[in-house]
């Protein structure tokens, strides 16, 4: 079981990938989620791949939801 990450916003890095993170993030309107970092990158991998930010940064970040492909995924950790 892994430690939890906490978070004020969605994040992927690819610092995480494969180290089976699970990252509880609390949106600036109170709510909170937790996701798996490896599943939410897995469903994302080919839309980062494309980005200017995952490229240059090697990160991606959404700070007032989480991405729509995620919402209702398997990358949520009840």
């Amino acid at each position: 079981m892994s430690n939890i990450l906490q978070s004020k916003r969605f994040v992927l890095r690819k610092s995480l990938i494969g180290k089976e993170q699970t990252i509880e993030v609390t949106f600036k309107d109170g709510k909170t989620v937790k996701y798996s970092h490896d599943k939410a990158f897995t469903i994302m991998q080919g839309s980062l791949e494309k980005m200017a930010c995952w490229e240059k940064y090697k990160s991606y970040t959404a700070s007032g939801n989480l991405p729509v492909v995620l919402r209702d995924s398997k990358a949520i950790v009840a």
